[in-house]
C-alpha cells in the first residue's frame, strides 16, 4: 500500500488533519517520510580508525567492538565482539567492548517490530523488523533497548557486515602494498597473510581507513558458532568472557560505582503501592545533622541528600515520610480482584488465537484444571542506582538501563532539558530480569541533582527497589481439553486470567506514564503478550487461547521469560496428569504428540537419557517438563527437562536437574550454558521461593533473605547439553527459566502424589 492508499484509508476527521498540517505547517508528511541519517555515536581516539560504525582498530592492533545493549550477567558484550572477531579474523586477545550511547544506527529493529502493538504509530504496527514504520519508529527514538533475547537477531548480520568490510579493506590495503591481487591474501588472528609475509592490522589501519567499503560486504560462508558435542556440554570456549576478568578482581563499573569529583550521594522513600503521594515528613527531626546536604521533595517521594548514602538513609528514618492516595493495596483486596475477574471471565475472555474449530469440540471438555500463580519480584542482586551531574544547561547520567533512550529522554523532560542537552553513560547492570526497563530513578536522580546543584549518586535501598519495580502479575490459569480414544487431548482451551502487564510496561516505556496512570490506561485491554506460550507445542487439532483482562490495583511488568514462565507451567503440569489419568509414562506419552516437532521430540529423548529418566512412576521423585519459546518451529528455542527431588531433613530437596536445548547455531557454548543454568537456578527460584504477598501496600517479603531463593547448598547438580543445529541461532536466556517450575512440579507429584496447582510451590 503506497502513501495515497493508507491515507485515503485513514478516518475523515484524521485525513482532514493531515491535509490542513501539510499545508498550513508546510509538507508535514514529507518531513516525516523524508530519508535521514542516523551517525553511530563510536568515536576513533587519536591512532584509531572507525570501521561501519561498529568498530574502531587502532595502530597497536586492538580492534574495538561497540556494545548497544546493557550488560547485565548474560554476556553480551562477548557475543557481539566473538561475531566481529569471527568475521574479522582477529586474535581475540587483541578484541575489546565498548558500551555505546543510544543511538538510530544501533536501533534494535526486530524488538521494535514484536512491540509495535505498544508503540502503534500513525500507519499502524508491524511484525516486520524492516517495515519503514517500524525502521523509522526505531530509529528515530534510538531504539536500543536490551529485552526478549533479541541482540542476536538484531546486530549479527550489521555486525558482520561491519567486519567483513573492514577485513576487505584491511586486504585491499596489504596487497597494495605488497602489489598483488587481494583475492591471493587471507586474514588470520589479526594478520593480512599472503604467502609468507604477513602485516598486522595495526601496520594497515590508516591505509585502510581511507579506501572505499566495499558493497555488498564479502561475508565469510560462515558466521560464529562453536559446535556442540553430545555429552560435552560443558566443553570450554575458545572465546572466554571479555569482563570475567574484571568482575573477579572487583574493578568491573556497575551503577553504583561511579564516583565523581564533590559527588553527594541521596536516598529515597516512596509511597506503598496505592498510596503514591506524599502527604507529610518531619524535616526539623534532621536539622543539624552532621554530613546531611539537603532534602529534596516531590509529589510522590522524598529524598535525602548526604556525604554518605548511610547518612542520607538515616535522615529519611527519622524524617517518616507518609503518603497517602486512593488506598493501600492489600492482599485479600487482591485476591478478591483476581477471583472476580475469574467469575466474569465467561463473559471477558478475549479470544487471542484459534486453530482448527475448539469451539465445538471444548464445551465436552472432560478435563478442566485451575492453576494459580503469585505475583513475583524481579530481584536483581544490585538495586536501582543512577548517578547525574547537572550544570551549564547539559545533564550528564550514568546509569545501567535496558532502555537508555527511554530513561535518557525521561530524565531530561524532568528537569525541563531537550534530549540533545542529555548525555548517557551506559554502564553494566548486577543484573536485571527485565528491572531495568524501568526508568523512574533516572527522572528522580536528575531532579535530585537540579535541586542540590552537585553530582548526585542515587540508590535505592533494597526495599525501595522490591516496592517500585512492578512485579511479575498474579495470573489465573483455566486449561480445558477433551480428551480423544487413545487419551491425548483432540481439543484444547487455554484461558488466563491476568492484567493486560505488556501494555502497562508500554504505556511506561513508551508514553512515560507513571504505574499508576500505565495501570488505568491498560485496564479493559486484551494483552496477546500475556498469553504468550498458551499455544502448545504438540499436535492438537483444535486450539483456542484467551485472555482475560483482569482489574486489579498493583501496577505489573515483564519479567525474564515473560508469559511462558506461567504458560509454560499450565500446559506442561496439565498434560503430566493427562498422562498419569491415562496410565502413560510422561515421556512416552509427550513423545506420541510430537510427531509433527521433531526438534522439540529430539531435545525430549536426549534430556531424558542425560537425566536418567525411569518412567517416572510414583515415589520416584522423577519429573520431565519441556517448552518452545516462539511459534514458527524452524526458528523457536527448544529445551527439555528433567527434575530429581527427594526428602530431606529441611523439606523437599531437588538434587538435580538435567536440560537438554535446541537454539539454532550456537554462538559462544560456554555463555549459553551459562544462560540455561542461570535461568534453571531462576526459575527454581520463582518455583520454590516465598510466595508474594502485600501489606499495607508493601510488598512481603522484603528482603532477599526472606524470599527463600537457593542458597549454595541448595543448587542441584547440573547436567547440560545441546543439540548442535543449523538453524538461525535462538536467545537462550529465558528458556531455562520456564520449564524448571513445571519440571519440579511434575517431580513433587511423582514422590508424593499429590499435585500442586500453584506458583510457588506447596512444599
Amino acid at each position: 500500500m503506497d502513501l495515497r492508499e493508507k491515507l485515503s484509508a485513514l478516518p475523515v476527521s484524521r485525513r482532514k488533519l493531515l491535509a490542513g498540517a501539510a499545508a498550513g505547517g508546510g509538507l508535514l508528511l514529507a518531513w516525516t517520510f523524508w530519508p535521514r541519517a542516523y551517525p553511530s555515536p563510536l568515536i576513533a581516539r587519536e591512532g584509531e580508525a572507525l570501521f561501519g560504525g561498529w568498530m574502531t582498530i587502532g595502530q597497536d592492533g586492538v580492534v574495538s567492538v561497540a556494545v548497544p545493549q546493557l550488560e547485565m550477567g548474560q554476556g553480551v558484550g562477548t557475543l557481539l565482539a566473538q561475531i566481529a572477531a569471527t568475521e574479522l579474523g582477529a586474535d581475540w586477545r587483541q578484541v575489546g567492548i565498548e558500551p555505546v550511547a543510544p543511538a538510530g544506527f544501533f536501533a534494535n529493529l526486530p524488538l521494535a517490530a514484536q512491540w509495535s502493538p505498544l508503540w502503534e504509530g500513525l500507519f499502524g504496527a508491524s511484525d516486520d523488523p524492516q517495515d519503514s514504520a517500524v525502521t523509522r519508529f526505531a530509529r528515530s527514538r534510538d531504539f536500543s533497548v536490551t529485552a526478549a533475547g533479541t541482540s542476536l537477531a538484531a546486530y549479527e548480520l550489521p555486525l558482520r557486515e561491519a567486519a567483513a568490510s573492514a577485513r576487505d579493506m584491511l586486504v585491499r590495503a596489504a596487497a597494495d602494498r605488497w602489489d598483488v591481487e587481494p583475492e591471493e591474501c587471507e586474514v588470520a588472528e589479526g594478520f593480512v597473510i599472503h604467502e609468507e609475509r604477513r602485516l598486522p592490522f595495526g601496520a594497515l589501519v590508516d591505509e585502510a581507513a581511507q579506501l572505499d567499503p566495499p558493497d555488498p560486504a564479502p561475508l565469510r560462508p560462515m558466521p560464529a558458532f562453536e559446535e556442540p558435542l553430545p555429552g560435552e556440554g560443558d566443553a570450554s570456549t575458545i572465546f572466554p568472557r571479555l569482563d570475567l576478568p574484571s568482575k573477579v578482581d572487583g574493578s568491573h563499573i556497575f551503577a553504583a560505582d561511579i564516583r565523581l569529583p564533590g559527588m553527594v550521594f541521596a536516598s529515597i522513600r516512596h509511597g506503598p503501592h496505592g498510596l503514591p503521594e506524599l502527604l507529610r515528613f518531619n524535616e526539623d527531626a534532621v536539622a543539624g545533622t552532621r554530613g546531611l546536604v539537603g532534602v529534596v521533595k516531590s509529589k510522590r517521594w522524598l529524598a535525602a541528600v548526604a556525604e554518605s548514602w548511610w547518612i542520607a538513609d538515616q535522615a529519611l528514618a527519622k524524617m517518616r515520610p507518609y503518603f497517602t492516595g486512593p488506598g493501600a493495596v492489600e492482599q485479600v483486596i487482591l485476591d478478591t480482584e483476581m477471583e472476580r475477574a475469574r467469575e466474569d471471565a465467561g463473559e471477558r475472555a478475549e479470544r487471542i488465537e484459534t486453530i482448527g474449530e475448539p469451539d465445538s469440540l471444548i464445551g465436552e471438555a472432560q478435563v478442566t484444571r485451575r492453576y494459580d500463580v503469585a505475583p513475583a519480584l524481579h530481584a536483581p542482586l544490585e538495586t536501582a542506582s543512577a548517578t547525574a551531574r547537572l550544570a551549564d544547561g547539559r545533564l550528564e547520567l550514568w546509569i545501567a538501563s535496558q532502555a537508555p533512550a527511554a530513561a535518557r529522554d525521561a530524565a531530561a523532560k524532568a528537569v525541563g532539558l531537550s534530549p540533545s542537552d542529555v548525555i548517557l553513560y551506559p554502564v553494566s547492570a548486577g543484573g536485571s530480569f527485565d528491572a531495568r526497563l524501568e526508568k523512574q530513578h533516572a527522572i528522580e536522580v536528575a531532579q535530585i541533582a537540579a535541586e542540590i546543584g552537585r553530582p548526585v549518586q542515587l540508590t535505592w535501598s533494597r526495599a525501595q527497589d522490591l516496592q517500585m519495580v512492578p512485579p511479575r502479575a498474579p495470573v489465573s490459569g483455566e486449561i480445558s481439553a477433551t480428551i480423544g480414544p487413545q487419551g491425548q487431548p483432540v481439543a484444547w482451551r487455554a484461558r488466563i486470567t491476568a492484567p493486560s502487564w505488556m501494555r502497562e510496561t508500554g504505556h511506561r516505556l513508551f508514553d512515560n506514564y507513571v504505574p499508576e496512570a500505565a495501570r488505568r490506561e491498560s485496564v479493559g485491554e486484551a494483552d496477546a503478550f500475556a498469553v504468550e506460550g498458551a499455544v502448545p507445542p504438540y499436535s492438537i487439532a483444535h486450539v483456542a487461547t484467551e485472555h482475560v483482562p483482569a482489574r486489579i490495583g498493583l501496577p505489573t511488568a515483564r519479567m525474564r521469560g515473560g508469559a511462558h514462565g506461567y504458560t509454560a507451567f499450565f500446559t506442561e503440569c496439565f498434560v503430566d496428569e493427562l498422562a498419569r489419568n491415562a496410565g502413560r509414562d510422561p515421556f512416552l506419552y509427550r513423545m506420541a504428540m510430537l510427531g509433527g516437532a521433531p526438534r522439540m521430540a529430539e531435545v525430549l529423548r536426549r534430556a531424558t537419557r542425560l537425566g536418567d529418566w525411569d518412567g517416572g512412576q510414583s515415589g520416584s521423585g522423577e519429573g520431565v517438563a519441556m517448552v518452545r519459546m516462539g511459534r514458527d518451529p524452524l526458528t523457536a528455542g527448544h529445551i527439555a527437562c528433567v527434575a530429581h527431588v527427594r526428602r530431606g531433613e529441611g523439606g523437599i530437596a531437588v538434587t538435580q536437574l538435567s536440560a537438554v536445548a535446541d537454539i539454532g547455531r550456537v554462538v559462544n557454548l560456554d555463555l549459553a550454558r551459562q544462560q540455561i543454568e542461570g535461568g534453571l537456578l531462576y526459575g527454581l527460584g520463582l518455583a520454590l521461593g516465598a510466595p508474594l504477598t502485600f501489606d499495607s501496600g508493601h510488598p512481603v517479603p522484603r528482603t532477599l533473605g526472606e524470599m527463600r531463593l537457593p542458597g549454595l547448598a541448595e543448587v542441584p547438580d547440573m547436567r547440560i547439553d545441546f543439540v548442535a543445529s543449523d538453524a538461525e541461532p535462538f536467545d537462550a536466556g529465558e528458556l531455562g527459566v520456564t520449564v524448571s517450575g513445571p519440571a519440579v512440579a511434575n517431580a513433587l507429584f511423582a514422590l508424593t502424589g499429590e499435585r500442586s496447582y500453584r506458583l510457588p510451590l506447596s512444599v
